[in-house]
Parts: C-alpha cells; sequence; structure tokens
C-alpha cells in the first residue's frame, strides 16, 4: 500500500472494501471512496436494513470521515448520503461513457421502447409492464423490448407478469446484450425508458442519451435531475399511471421526441463523456495528493 500515492476503493458495506480502506488508513495513504449509490435512502433501507445500519455506525462511518473524498456520481447521490449525518469531503464526478461519434438518423429509428438495465426489482419493471398494458392498443405500431437479466425466480415472476397481462408479441426479452448488438440496439430503438424507483447514477441512462434517444426517465434516476435541466429526458413518477402518461406524450409527437434526442445527446457529450470524466479525476486525485505533501 506505502508504494502508492492514492487508493480509490470502489463500494461500501463489503469486506474488500472495508479491508482496503483500512489498509490505506493504517499506512498513511489517502483514500478515496465511491459509495456505488448504497448511502442512498433506497439502498439503505432495503436488504438487511438493520445489518446495514450497525454497520454503517461502527465501520463505515470511520472510515468515510477519514477519507480524502468520498466520489458521489451525481448531486442527488450526495445529498442523500450527507443526510445522514456523517462529515465528509464530497467531490462529484460522474461517471463516463463512450459516447458515439455520430448519432443514428431521426427517420431510421423503429418504432421500439427501449428498456436495457438489470431485471431487479428496484428498476420497477412492473409498472412498466402494466403502463405498457394499458398503451399498446393505442400504439399498435410500437413494441417493448427488455434487454437485461437478474435474478432467474424474478426473471420468471415478470415474464409471468407479462403473459398475465396478455402483452404476447407486444413484449421482446433480450436478455443480456453487449457491446455492438446493445450500440446496435441504442441506435435503433425509438424511446428508452428507465422508470427505476432508485439510481444513485443511471449509466444505462447516459449512453441511450449518448446514442440521441429521447429518454423517459424516473424522478429517482439521479441523471435525470441534471438531463430534464438540458431539455434532454422527460420524467416521470414511477407509478403506472405517470409512466403511462409520460410514454403517451412522447408515442404520439415524433417532433418532441427528435428535440429530446438532439438535447440528449448534446447534454450526454458534455457532461458525460470518458474524457471529461478522466479530466475530473485527474483534478481531483492532484489536489489530494498535493494536500498529502506526496508532491
Amino acid at each position: 500500500m506505502k508504494s502508492y500515492d492514492l487508493v480509490h476503493v470502489h463500494a461500501l458495506f463489503s469486506h474488500t472494501s472495508l479491508a482496503a480502506a483500512r489498509a490505506a488508513r493504517r499506512a498513511g495513504v489517502p483514500y478515496v471512496i465511491r459509495p456505488l449509490g448504497v448511502l442512498n435512502h433506497y439502498g439503505m433501507t432495503r436488504r438487511r436494513a438493520r445489518l446495514k445500519r450497525l454497520s454503517f455506525r461502527w465501520l463505515e462511518s470511520p472510515l468515510l470521515r477519514d477519507a480524502a473524498a468520498v466520489h458521489f456520481t451525481s448531486e442527488a447521490e450526495r445529498e442523500e448520503a450527507e443526510s445522514l449525518g456523517v462529515p465528509l469531503r464530497s467531490a462529484v464526478i460522474p461517471l463516463g461513457v463512450d459516447v458515439p461519434e455520430t448519432a443514428a438518423d431521426f427517420a431510421a429509428r423503429k418504432p421500439w421502447i427501449l428498456y436495457l438495465s438489470r431485471i431487479d426489482p428496484k428498476k420497477n419493471i412492473e409498472g412498466l409492464l402494466k403502463a405498457w398494458a394499458g398503451l399498446m392498443a393505442e400504439f399498435r405500431d410500437w413494441k417493448l423490448m427488455m434487454a437485461g437479466d437478474g435474478d432467474v425466480g424474478y426473471v420468471r415472476q415478470m415474464h409471468a407478469l407479462a403473459e398475465s397481462l396478455k402483452l404476447g408479441e407486444r413484449v421482446e426479452w433480450l436478455g443480456r446484450i453487449e457491446g455492438e448488438v446493445k450500440e446496435r440496439r441504442f441506435r435503433e430503438a425509438g424511446v428508452y425508458v428507465l422508470p427505476s424507483f432508485s439510481e444513485n447514477f443511471g449509466i444505462a441512462a447516459v449512453e441511450a442519451m449518448g446514442a440521441g434517444l429521447p429518454c423517459l426517465l424516473g424522478e429517482g434516476v439521479a441523471v435525470a435531475q441534471e438531463a430534464v435541466k438540458a431539455g434532454g429526458c422527460v420524467l416521470t413518477a414511477p407509478d403506472e399511471g405517470n409512466i403511462r402518461e409520460g410514454l403517451r406524450a412522447l408515442l404520439q409527437d415524433a417532433a418532441r421526441r427528435q428535440a429530446l434526442g438532439i438535447a440528449a445527446r448534446r447534454f450526454a457529450l458534455k457532461e458525460y463523456s470518458l474524457e471529461a470524466m478522466g479530466q475530473r479525476l485527474v483534478g481531483l486525485y492532484t489536489r489530494i495528493i498535493e494536500d498529502s505533501g506526496k508532491i
């Protein structure tokens, strides 16, 4: 550990993260912690909430207080974490994505609503499927494309829900897609939707915006707050009715979809390119190392 100038620890509530931060502290090496969203309300109150509270009090809190910086990927994530009352030296640096050099021709996009993320309860897939069930008769040319994988049991539940809603061929389950296949789906889709209850960042949403896709994002998706200010997405509350009305507004207005896609790509290029993230990280690292007296 002493051979390094700085350590960047990713995640909390993990033995490896605790061990790394403690080793850095013992060696007198400044360290940065990136919580990965687990300090927001959703992360702290779901899945072993009591155990998390105890662990946070006795294990994570001291390491967070001593960290040279706590790396948040959005202002929304930082605000939720700071509400826990632990003094933090916070730094907000969004994640970067590899934004394509050119966006797809809007006229070539297909009538596909693309969901691309994990198949997980946090993503509010139930709300999306129910919303689509109430729209598909109105928009007969459109299809919902579900890309992602997750817990096998939960995936089966979502397939069963789709069957009970009689979605039939109007929903297609793509499984996990990556690389060129994922890039092609972003180029071909007409709308991207991510109605999550909570996202500390929302990297798939940024990838969609970078591809010039108009996006409907849940209010809990952290990047959505900044994107909507830039005219790059539409926000929705995470309930069936609001998701349905948000989708309806987009599907019936091609001009609006095109304008949103243009603004979304411009926003992603400016704020979330790999170059922008790299410059911000270098700036953070340099400041910390200079303050520590290592250079």
